[in-house]
C-alpha cells in the first residue's frame, strides 16, 4: 500500500489537532461566555424588577396611608368609638350599649372595607387589640385579638405576625372627638388595612416583579412561586449575595422586603435561562466547527506548497482588521487557493453575522427606548408622541449643524429619554389642565435630575445622561437644575432644549390650543441668547420646511437617509 507523502501526513495531523484544539478551546470559551453573560442579564433584572418594585410600593405604601388618613376622619366611627373609650374610663358603658358602639363601629368599618377593596380593615383600640373587623379575610381577626405591642406608636411596622398569620400593614391614629374637631393628643385607636403574606399574595408579587417570589417567616416558607425544594432550602439558609445554588441549580437572588422575622425574596433561575442560550450557542459552533474541520482537510493536501503566502496575507488582513476595528470590512477572495477562499468566505459570513446581531441588539435597545418613551407620553393625551416629536426635531437640528453620524445618534435617543424622570411625577401635577403653583412647579423641576439618577443604573446609556439632565438649562443661567450658563451647557442638551420648546408650542394643552410653527419660531427667536442657543434656533429655522411636516410618516425616514 502506497504511504502518504510525510510531509503531507505531517500536515494533515498537525492541521486536525489545531483545529480540534482551537474548537475545543472556543466551546469552552463561549459556553462561559454565554452563562456569564446569562448570569449577569438575570442578576440585573432583578436589580431592576426590585428598583421599579420598590418605586412602585413606595407610591402604594404612600397613597393607602393618606387613605387610610382620611378614613379615620370618619365621624361616625370617631363618635361611636370615643363614646366608648370616654364611658370606658368613667367605669364603663352597660353592655347594651357598649354592644350597640361595637356594631356601630363594625358597620361602619365594613362599609369602608367595601369601598377600599381591603382584605382585613381593622378597628384596634388603645391596647392595640381588635376593637372590630371586617373585610373578606377578617374571620380570624375577633375582638381583643393583639395585634401591637406598642399601641401609642405614630408609626405602625411594616408586618406584624399573629397566631393566625403574617401580616402586612398600613395605617393611621384614631384621635378623640367632642364631636367638632378631634384632640390631637388624646389617641383612641388605630385604623389598620391588613393584606395577608400568602400564596395570593406572593402570586401578585411574581406578577408585578416579573420573578419568582418566595416568603419567609422565621426561616419557614410560608408561600412561593418557585419549586418547593428550592423554597425551603432558600428559608434556610443565608440569602445573602447575587446568587445562590438552590436545589442543584443556581439562582439570581434579590430582596423586596426584610422586616423583623418576615422576608421576601425575588429569584430567577440562572440555569433554567441559560439552557436555550447555550442549546442555540452549541448548535451554531458545532456548524462551524464541522466546516471549519472540513475545510482544514481540504487545504492540507496543499498547505505544505501552497499555503504559507495565502496564510500570511490572511493572518495580516485579519490583523489589521482587529487593530482597526473595523469588522465590516471583507477578507480579500485572492483566487490563490480554493480552500482558503472558502474560509475567508465563511470568516466574511460570520463577520456580516456579528455585525447585523450588534445591529439587532442596538435596534432591540431603540424599540425599548420608545417604547419606554411612548409611556411615559401615555401619560397624558395632550403629550402623546412627544418624546419621538422632539427626538425626530432634534435629529433634524443636529443635521442642519453638520454634526457627526455617532453625535446624531446620541442626540436621538437621548432625546427619546429626555422625560423620562416624569415617571417620578404626581399624575395630578402631570396632567393639571392649567397654570402650576410653585410648589408643583418644583415638583416637576425635579424630572431631569431624577431622570439621570434613573439611567446611570444603565451603563450604555452613560452617552445620555447630559441631555436628560441638563434638557432645561438656559443660556443665561435661570434654567434647571444647576443654573448653567452658554457654552458650559453641552450642545446636545441645547438642541433638545430648543426641539422641546418648538414642540411644546405647537402641540395642544386642555388650556391653549397648538401655535403655528412660524409662531413658535418667532418665539424661540425672540428668546434668543437667554433662554435659548442662538446657533440651534438659526439651525432649526434652516430646517423650517421639514420642521413643519413632523406629522408627515415620511420625515424620519428622510432623516434616517441623512437629509
Amino acid at each position: 500500500m502506497r504511504q502518504p507523502p510525510r510531509l503531507l501526513a505531517r500536515t494533515l495531523t498537525a492541521t486536525v489537532l489545531t483545529v480540534a484544539v482551537i474548537l475545543l478551546v472556543t466551546f469552552v470559551v463561549v459556553m462561559m461566555d454565554t452563562r456569564e453573560r446569562v448570569r449577569r442579564a438575570e442578576i440585573d433584572k432583578l436589580q431592576i424588577s426590585e428598583r421599579v418594585f420598590t418605586s412602585l410600593e413606595q407610591r402604594d405604601q404612600m397613597r393607602q396611608h393618606a387613605m387610610m388618613v382620611t378614613l379615620a376622619e370618619h365621624p361616625r366611627l370617631k363618635a361611636a368609638l370615643s363614646t366608648y373609650t370616654s364611658e370606658n374610663r368613667f367605669g364603663g358603658l352597660p353592655p347594651e350599649l357598649a354592644s350597640q358602639a361595637r356594631a356601630t363601629v363594625a358597620g361602619e368599618a365594613e362599609k369602608m372595607a367595601q369601598n377600599i377593596g381591603a382584605d382585613v380593615l381593622a378597628i384596634l383600640d388603645t391596647d392595640g387589640r381588635v376593637f372590630a373587623a371586617a373585610g373578606p379575610g377578617a374571620g380570624p381577626w375577633r375582638p381583643g385579638t393583639a395585634v401591637l405591642a406598642n399601641a401609642g406608636a405614630a408609626t405602625l411596622p411594616d408586618v406584624v405576625v399573629l397566631p393566625f398569620g403574617a401580616y402586612r400593614l398600613t395605617g393611621a391614629l384614631l384621635y378623640f372627638s367632642d364631636g367638632s374637631m378631634p384632640v390631637k393628643d388624646q389617641v383612641i385607636g388605630h385604623l389598620v388595612m391588613a393584606t395577608r403574606l400568602d400564596a395570593n399574595y406572593a402570586q401578585d408579587l411574581s406578577r408585578i416583579a416579573n420573578s419568582g417570589i418566595v416568603i419567609v417567616l422565621n426561616g419557614t416558607a410560608i408561600a412561593s412561586m418557585v419549586p418547593d425544594p428550592v423554597a425551603r432550602e432558600l428559608a434556610a439558609g443565608n440569602a445573602a449575595g447575587d446568587t445562590r445554588t438552590l436545589n442543584g441549580e443556581e439562582y439570581a437572588v434579590g430582596s423586596l422586603l426584610a422586616s423583623g422575622p418576615a422576608r421576601i425574596y425575588s429569584l430567577s433561575s440562572i440555569d433554567a435561562a441559560a439552557r436555550p442560550e447555550t442549546r442555540k450557542a452549541m448548535t451554531t459552533l458545532a456548524e462551524i466547527a464541522v466546516s471549519i474541520l472540513a475545510l482544514a482537510l481540504l487545504a492540507s493536501a496543499w498547505l505544505a506548497r501552497t499555503l504559507t503566502d495565502p496564510i500570511n496575507r490572511f493572518a495580516g488582513a485579519i490583523a489589521a482588521m482587529t487593530t482597526n476595528r473595523d469588522y465590516t470590512k471583507a477578507i480579500e477572495i485572492t483566487g490563490t487557493s480554493r480552500e482558503l477562499d472558502a474560509l475567508a468566505k465563511a470568516f466574511n459570513e460570520l463577520m456580516r453575522g456579528l455585525v447585523s446581531a450588534e445591529a439587532e441588539t442596538r435596534s432591540a435597545y431603540l424599540g425599548a427606548i420608545r417604547a419606554l418613551a411612548a409611556a411615559l407620553d401615555a401619560r397624558d393625551p395632550y403629550t402623546a408622541g412627544h418624546s419621538e416629536r422632539v427626538s425626530t426635531l432634534s435629529v433634524l437640528i443636529a443635521r442642519q449643524m453638520k454634526l457627526g453620524e455617532a453625535q446624531v445618534d446620541v442626540i436621538r435617543l437621548g432625546a427619546l429619554l429626555h422625560d423620562v424622570g416624569k415617571i417620578g411625577v404626581r399624575d395630578e401635577v402631570l396632567r393639571k389642565p392649567g397654570p402650576l403653583s410653585s410648589e408643583e412647579f418644583e415638583e416637576i423641576k425635579r424630572h431631569p435630575t431624577l431622570g439621570a439618577r434613573i439611567l446611570r443604573q444603565v451603563p450604555f446609556l452613560a452617552a445620555h445622561l447630559p441631555i436628560v439632565e441638563l434638557h432645561h438649562e438656559q443660556p443665561d443661567g435661570n434654567g434647571y437644575p444647576f443654573g448653567l450658563r452658554a457654552e458650559d451647557i453641552p450642545l446636545d442638551a441645547r438642541i433638545v432644549h430648543v426641539a422641546d420648546a418648538f414642540d411644546a408650542m405647537t402641540s395642544a394643552r386642555a388650556y391653549r390650543p397648538a401655535r403655528a410653527a412660524s409662531v413658535a419660531l418667532a418665539e424661540l427667536q425672540r428668546c434668543v441668547d437667554t433662554q435659548f442657543d442662538a446657533a440651534v434656533v438659526e439651525a432649526l429655522a434652516a430646517g423650517m420646511p421639514l420642521a413643519s411636516a413632523l406629522a408627515e410618516p415620511q420625515l424620519q425616514e428622510l432623516l434616517g437617509r441623512g437629509v
